[in-house]
């Protein structure tokens, strides 16, 4: 690709990012909130009196402007990078169209990015989790994602190396049981984290992981659509329809 389309999908990714960050938004506000409010509603009633303390930023604000800041611009930035990235899969992950490489896309990196960290260390709402242990758990978590991707990538191209001798649909079972087999020893050997108090509402914990999982899969799918889209009537536009009845005059010379 010359720099000019590049140019043109990286914008059109963004925007399609601020799209899915808008549906994401709304999933998070309706799903994700009240959860995160009865979490702390729990916090708050298992916490020792301290006296009153006074709040740097309103809860009412934190799930407002502030939930709709950190969406939306998370929902810009990926759209960038994941607009970057198309730009070097479209014809090196198969003879797909723009729009089908655009969810294909899409789809491979929820799996990789969140699904598969995600099953090893869920998400936990607020009182959950032990403040001294913050950093041990973020460093497992990012190295989970890492090797998910890596092994994405790895297994995208063992798949391609034995197209040619297994067929597409063998190489893509044998490519899918490596990453299968690998993510499954590094869920083994990865230390386990499990701080949830024992009277935390189980159905509590179960609907904000849900929630967060939901609002992902919102963000992901609809960047898919959005910019499968975009990229389609860009790459691939449709031809001007002439009325019927009238002609193409030439052009004089």
């Amino acid at each position: 690709m010359n720099s000019a389309t590049v140019r043109n999908l990286l914008v059109r990714g963004m925007l399609a990012g601020l799209a899915a960050g808008v549906l994401a938004l709304v999933v998070a506000y309706l799903l994700g909130e009240p959860t995160v409010d009865s979490a702390i509603g729990f916090e708050e009633a298992h916490a020792p009196a301290h006296g009153h303390e006074v709040e740097l930023v309103s809860r009412s604000l934190q799930s407002t402007a502030g939930l709709a800041t950190g969406v939306l611009v998370y929902g810009i930035s990926f759209g960038g990078i994941a607009a970057l990235a198309y730009c070097f899969a479209l014809g090196r992950v198969g003879r797909f169209s723009a729009r089908a490489t655009a969810l294909l896309l899409s789809g491979t990196a929820l799996l990789a990015v969140y699904v598969v960290p995600f099953m090893k260390y869920p998400a936990n709402p607020p009182s959950v989790g032990d403040p001294d242990t913050i950093g041990k758990r973020t460093t497992l978590y990012f190295l989970m994602m890492v090797l998910s991707v890596l092994l994405a990538v790895g297994a995208t191209i063992l798949g391609k190396r034995l197209a040619p001798s297994l067929g597409t649909w063998y190489a893509t079972v044998a490519a899918v049981a490596a990453f299968a087999v690998l993510i499954g020893l590094a869920y083994e050997f990865l230390p386990v984290i499990n701080e949830v108090p024992g009277d935390f509402p189980a159905t509590l914990l179960w609907r904000f992981r849900l929630s967060a999982l939901a609002i992902q899969a919102t963000l992901w799918g609809g960047f898919g659509l959005v910019f499968g889209e975009l990229a389609e009537r860009m790459l691939n536009p449709r031809p001007a329809v002439v009325p019927s009845g009238r002609r193409s005059v030439p052009a004089a010379n």
